[in-house]
């Protein structure tokens, strides 16, 4: 018996080393007016300013231009960043940052709710900002996140976060700005563990999972109707917004059929901001999209094709096609949390699959800041919007060359250090390839 319990809080103690290991602390708010000097800024916004300077203060963007641009240096920390690049802050959509440590430590994982209808279900509190996978993903320069959550068919509202902060509450930028929903598909994926096989099916629930979809969005726009409910419903209270615009649906669905039918079911509805996630055959449906002005936020492309007649190397053009029909094309990287850091990189393997690639760079900056409602305050590097921008030694689109060296998020500097870089001077430094 003392042998057990000595087991217990052996295993116990080693899952508290990993879950509240110490991060470095919160960035503090500026006090002092910073100017960047003579780096290549990418603004986002249309422009590429050659040795350029950008100024902030308060965490806001006071100055953009060239190096004639005029400040005020005697109050201003002037940063030498010559022959440097200075991007917007990278904003990573649709994913659990912040929400899954280890996905085999159930006590680490807050990414989804039980049951299959969970619209009140807020994603916001379950962000932890002490998270050892969100300065590993910073060093990449990805500074926003849209923490997102999991689950069967209605599965909560996402936030936006900031990945600096002492707690959740600092951390957001902006709060439960959607609702997602997982569209019910023709068939179904199913994988047998015995024999290692993915076999795809009939889904032969679909017509009464979405007649239960039917009803769950009937009796919410009953609801929003009533404007003093006698009983607060926590769960058509949530999708309130998705009615008067201050909420956008977010639908999860990747063939063209299913897309076009789950888009005029939110129409139907009275939906008035749709966003697709996924996608993956969107460009059949992209002239539908184009007309009724719905975005789509691309998985990841990194991936084979859907079909075998398809070009191997669609997945990778599928942006720049959609672009080209006139949707507006975000880029997420779906799958692993932790994987998110690779964003910088999907984007890269889109340029150079013939989209422009500053198009390429809008694709994780101004256009996932339009389609998330967040435009107004990150995005580009503009005049009046937050200073969340990082600072590269290289191209940070370039896996060879990407090196954030400095990072701000609202003007506050964010330590870059890391778990894995500090175990990489650790062993570099016991194996003398430092």
């Amino acid at each position: 018996m003392k042998n057990i319990k000595y087991i217990y809080c052996l295993v116990f103690l080693l899952l508290a080393n990993t879950m509240f290991a110490q991060n470095q602390a919160a960035g503090s708010p500026q006090t002092k007016a910073i100017a960047l000097t003579g780096a290549k800024i990418h603004t986002a916004a249309g422009k590429v300013i050659q040795n350029g300077v950008i100024v902030f203060d308060k965490g806001i963007i006071t100055a953009v231009g060239d190096a004639n641009t005029s400040f005020n240096k005697a109050n201003t920390e002037v940063i030498d960043v010559a022959g440097k690049s200075v991007y917007p802050g990278l904003i990573s959509p649709a994913n659990q940052l912040g929400m899954v440590e280890i996905e085999a430590v159930r006590a680490t994982d807050d990414q989804a709710e039980i049951g299959p209808f969970n619209p009140h279900v807020r994603a916001l509190i379950a962000y932890n900002t002490d998270s050892e996978l969100i300065p590993t993903v910073r060093s990449n320069g990805i500074l926003l996140t849209q923490a997102t959550p999991q689950g069967d068919i209605i599965t909560g509202m996402s936030s936006i976060m900031q990945l600096d902060g002492w707690n959740w509450e600092d951390a957001v930028l902006k709060k439960d700005d959607g609702i997602h929903i997982n569209w019910i598909g023709y068939f179904k994926r199913e994988f047998d563990f015995a024999s290692f096989t993915a076999t795809t099916k009939r889904n032969d629930k679909r017509d009464e999972l979405l007649r239960e979809i039917d009803k769950t969005f009937d009796d919410a726009i009953a609801y929003a109707q009533v404007k003093s409910p006698a009983v607060i419903n926590v769960k058509l209270e949530a999708m309130k917004g998705l009615f008067d615009g201050s909420k956008n649906l977010y639908i999860s669905a990747d063939y063209g059929k299913e897309i076009i039918e789950a888009v005029q079911f939110a129409k139907a509805k009275g939906v008035k901001k749709i966003v697709i996630i996924g996608g993956e055959e969107s460009l059949l449906a992209a002239d539908f999209l184009k007309e009724n002005n719905v975005p789509v936020i691309v998985g990841t492309t990194h991936r084979l094709p859907n079909k075998v007649d398809d070009d191997t190397d669609l997945p990778y053009k599928l942006p720049q096609l959609l672009q080209q029909k006139g949707v507006l094309v975000g880029l997420a990287y779906i799958g692993l949390n932790w994987r998110t850091r690779n964003l910088p990189f999907v984007a890269g393997t889109v340029a150079g699959h013939g989209m422009d690639k500053e198009d390429a760079l809008k694709l994780i900056t101004a256009n996932n800041a339009k389609i998330l409602g967040i435009d107004k305050y990150v995005g580009t590097l503009e005049v009046g919007k937050h200073a969340t921008l990082i600072v590269s030694a290289g191209d940070v689109l370039d896996m060879r060359t990407a090196k954030v060296e400095q990072a701000f998020i609202q003007g506050r500097k964010v330590d870059l250090d890391d778990k894995q870089k500090r175990l990489y001077k650790k062993y570099a430094e016991k194996y003398g390839t430092k």
